[in-house]
């Protein structure tokens, strides 16, 4: 016997106006949360159209914090932003505007530290496995190939 508990639309709208105030959400997420709900299609819709106007949910702001925070924390290049942001159903536009909060200066200078924090724990001997083991990591995080082998190249002689 299933005991999902069962919400009312008022309670299961309070439930994802925390939910969005807690962190920034995207659309996706908010969606199968609510079916996870067992909210039924119209009630998802009613409840997602006041998340939007309520400015609750905004997918645009999501995509900026989203890239920031991959950025600044986990040190993501735009290949693997623009990866998962696709994946979460942002559109194109959105992505450009979040990529937009990045500054050019920024992404090379975390990007270069990155990969010389990353040379330095590397234990490796050969200088082509060295090349290789660095090359996979940087664009494993999603710096794009020009920079990552331009940067190799340049560490690695």
């Amino acid at each position: 016997m299933n005991h999902t508990k069962a919400y009312t639309l008022d309670e299961a709208t309070k439930k994802m106006e925390s939910y969005c105030a807690y962190q920034e959400r995207c659309h996706k997420e908010v969606m199968e949360k609510l079916k996870g709900m067992n909210m039924i299609p119209v009630a998802i819709d009613q409840i997602m159209g006041h998340l939007i106007q309520e400015n609750y949910l905004n997918e645009e702001r999501f995509a900026k914090a989203f890239a920031r925070g991959k950025f600044n924390i986990k040190k993501w290049g735009a290949n693997r932003i623009v990866r998962e942001l696709k994946f979460r159903e942002i559109s194109l536009y959105n992505i450009k505007s979040a990529l937009a909060e990045i500054q050019n200066e920024d992404y090379l200078k975390t990007f270069d530290e990155l990969a010389k924090k990353r040379l330095d724990q590397i234990t490796e001997k050969n200088p082509l496995k060295k090349k290789k083991k660095l090359a996979d990591y940087l664009l494993y995080r999603g710096w794009e190939s020009h920079l990552v082998y331009e940067k190799v190249s340049e560490l690695i002689k």
